[in-house]
C-alpha cells in the first residue's frame, strides 16, 4: 500500500474559499491553524461537560460490542480532562459509501496529531445519526457494475434508523447478493463470514452500522454515540431547553446568514426559515418537524402544538431531535469537541451557524474538512499505465477525453464522409423538388418536407449503427476507459459516494482499514490516493 497526495482542480467553490482562507472563513471562528487548535482547546476550559455521566451513556452504548483496551483508555480520558474530535454520519448499509469510513480515519488521525501537539488527551468521536428518518437514503448500495441494490421496499413511514427493525432473513440474503456481484477471492469467504455473523445478531439499521463500524476500528478507540439513543436523549434534555428558548433567535440569525451566503453567490444549503423551530417532535420512532407560530411550537401531521413549557415537558421525556441547525450545536453542549470533521455538505450548512452558535454563549469548532480518499486497486493501474494516464489525470476527467480522442481515430471517416456527402445531394434534390411543386401551383410540400426527413434519419441511423460497428471491433480497447471510470468516477463523482468499503475488504483483505490508518497523511485538501 501506497500514499500519494495531489492537488485536484477545485470543484466546490465553498469548500475552496474554506480551505484558502477566501471570505468563507470570516463564517467561522477559528482559521485552519495549529494556533487555532491551541485557541479551540483554551475556550474549552470554561466548557461544561458532566463528564462521568457521559462517558458512562458512551460506555453504555458500547458495551454490547464489546469495548476495546483503546476504548476503555479513551472513555477514561473523557471521565475526566480529554477534549474530542468529532465526526458523524448516517447509519448506511454495509458502512454506507466509503466516505463514512474516511470519516472515522480523519477523526483518528486529526485526534492523534492534536493529542501529540497539545499535549492532553483527544479522543475520537463518530455521532451517528440514528434519528435520521429518511431510510431511502441508506437502505441501498452499488455493486462494481453500479447496479443499485435495494434492501426492501421503498419506505411509506418515515421512522427513525434507529428505530427500524430489520429482517435478518432478508439481510442475509441481500448480503449474499452483494458479495456474490465482488467475485471471489482468497477474503470472500472470511469476510462474509464476518458480516454474515453481525447479521445473526443484528436488530436496526443503526444497529447494524455500529456492528461493522466498530468491528473496522475498535482497536483505535473510536467511540460511537447514536443520536437517538435515549439514556444521550435523557442527558440532553437541559439543551434542549436552551434549544427552545433560543429558537426564535437561532432562527432568524441562521436565516440571515445564509442569505448572506447566497448573495456571495454560493448555493442555498438548507433553506432556512424564520419560523422554523429546527426542532424534529419523535413519537413511535417517527418523527415531525416543528415550526414556531403565535408563540406556540406546531405540527399539523402530527396534530401537536406545544406552549413553551409543554416543550420543556418534552423535552424532558426526551421526546426531540435535531435538524442540521440544532445538532452542531448539541453536539458541541454535549462534547467537549475540539474539532468537528466532515464534508462539503456538512461545511455548506456549518457556514450558516456561526451568530446561532453565539446565541446559545458558544463558538463553532474548528472545522476540519474529512479527506477525500481514493483507492486504486492494481488492475485499474494496469489500465492507467496502459493508457499512459495518471491518477491524477483520471479524477479530473481526462479519461472520456482519451475515450473521444480514440473514437475520433478509429472512426470510419470515409464512410461518414460518403453519408454526409449523400445527404447534402438528398437536401440538394428536395429543395429543387419544392421549386418545382411551388411553380406549378402543387401544395404537397409538406409531404415532401416529412419524406426527406425520413430519408435523413435513415441515414443518421447508419451513421451511428456504422459507429457501433466499429466500437464492437475495438470493444477491449474501449472497455478500458469505462472500468477507469466505474472504478475512480462512479456516477461522475469519487468513489467514495457510491461503494463500500466491502469490495474493496474483499480485494485486499481484512486489513484494509488498519494498513490505511498507518499512512503518512496531511489534513490540507490535497486528495489521498492509496494504492492497494
Amino acid at each position: 500500500m501506497r500514499l500519494e497526495q495531489v492537488e485536484l482542480k477545485a470543484t466546490n467553490p465553498l469548500l475552496n474559499s474554506y480551505q484558502q482562507q477566501g471570505d468563507v472563513a470570516a463564517f467561522f471562528h477559528y482559521e485552519q491553524t495549529q494556533e487555532a487548535f491551541e485557541q479551540r482547546l483554551n475556550d474549552l476550559k470554561n466548557h461544561p461537560v458532566r463528564r462521568q455521566e457521559l462517558a458512562d451513556i458512551i460506555r453504555d452504548f458500547m458495551a454490547p460490542y464489546g469495548l476495546s483496551p483503546k476504548d476503555e483508555q479513551h472513555l477514561k480520558e473523557l471521565e475526566e480532562n480529554a477534549v474530542a474530535v468529532v465526526g458523524g454520519q448516517q447509519a448506511g448499509l454495509l458502512t454506507g459509501p466509503l466516505y463514512s469510513v474516511h470519516k472515522a480515519i480523519t477523526v483518528i488521525v486529526l485526534a492523534n496529531e492534536q493529542r501529540e501537539k497539545l499535549g492532553v488527551p483527544v479522543v475520537p468521536v463518530f455521532w451517528i445519526a440514528g434519528e435520521d428518518h429518511d431510510i431511502d437514503e441508506i437502505n441501498h448500495t452499488f455493486t462494481s457494475t453500479l447496479h443499485k441494490v435495494n434492501f426492501g421496499e421503498k419506505t411509506k413511514h418515515k421512522k427513525q434508523a434507529s428505530y427500524t427493525v430489520l429482517d435478518r432473513v432478508a439481510l442475509t440474503e441481500w448480503v449474499k447478493e452483494i458479495f456474490a456481484s465482488f467475485g471471489e477471492t482468497a477474503y470472500t469467504k472470511e469476510l462474509l463470514a464476518s458480516v454474515l455473523a453481525e447479521v445473526e445478531q443484528t436488530t436496526t439499521f443503526t444497529d447494524f452500522f455500529v456492528r461493522l463500524m466498530h468491528g473496522l476500528f475498535k482497536e483505535y478507540g473510536l467511540l460511537m454515540l447514536d443520536a437517538a439513543d435515549e439514556k444521550l436523549r435523557a442527558y440532553e434534555a437541559p439543551y434542549f431547553e436552551r434549544l427552545i428558548d433560543h429558537s426564535e433567535e437561532i432562527a432568524k440569525v441562521v436565516t440571515a446568514r445564509e442569505a448572506h451566503l447566497v448573495e456571495l453567490g454560493y448555493p442555498m444549503p438548507i433553506g432556512a426559515t424564520e419560523d422554523a423551530a429546527n426542532l424534529f417532535y419523535t413519537e413511535d420512532g417517527a418523527r415531525y418537524l416543528l415550526v414556531r407560530k403565535d408563540g406556540k411550537f406546531l405540527n399539523h401531521a402530527a396534530n401537536v402544538h406545544f406552549t413553551v413549557d409543554e416543550m420543556k415537558q418534552q423535552a424532558a421525556a426526551g421526546h426531540f431531535s435535531n435538524n442540521v441547525v440544532t445538532r452542531p450545536m448539541m453536539q458541541d453542549m454535549v462534547l467537549p469537541v475540539l474539532s468537528f470533521v466532515g464534508g462539503p455538505g456538512e461545511l455548506a450548512y456549518w457556514s450558516t451557524l456561526k451568530e446561532g452558535f453565539e446565541t446559545l454563549g458558544m463558538k463553532v469548532p474548528v472545522f476540519t474538512p474529512r479527506l477525500n480518499i481514493t483507492m486504486v486497486t492494481s488492475h485499474t493501474q494496469a489500465l492507467l499505465d496502459d493508457l499512459q494516464l495518471t491518477v491524477k489525470d483520471a479524477l479530473e476527467g481526462k479519461v472520456d477525453d482519451l475515450r473521444e480522442s480514440f473514437k475520433a481515430q478509429v472512426y470510419d471517416k470515409e464512410a461518414q464522409q460518403t453519408l454526409e456527402t449523400t445527404k447534402r445531394l438528398i437536401e440538394k434534390q428536395y429543395a429543387e423538388l419544392h421549386e418545382h411543386l411551388i411553380a406549378n401551383d402543387l401544395h404537397v410540400n409538406t409531404l415532401v418536407d416529412k419524406n426527406l426527413n425520413f430519408h435523413k434519419s435513415q441515414l443518421d441511423f447508419m451513421m451511428r449503427k456504422i459507429e457501433q460497428e466499429v466500437l464492437m471491433k475495438h470493444d477491449v480497447a474501449m472497455r478500458r476507459f469505462g472500468d477507469i471510470e466505474r472504478d475512480l468516477l462512479p456516477l461522475g463523482g469519487f468513489q467514495e459516494r457510491t461503494y463500500t468499503p466491502y469490495p474493496y475488504l474483499n480485494d485486499y483483505g481484512m486489513t484494509l482499514v488498519d494498513d490505511l490508518l498507518t499512512l503518512p497523511y496531511t489534513i490540507d485538501g490535497r486528495h489521498q490516493i492509496v494504492y492497494l
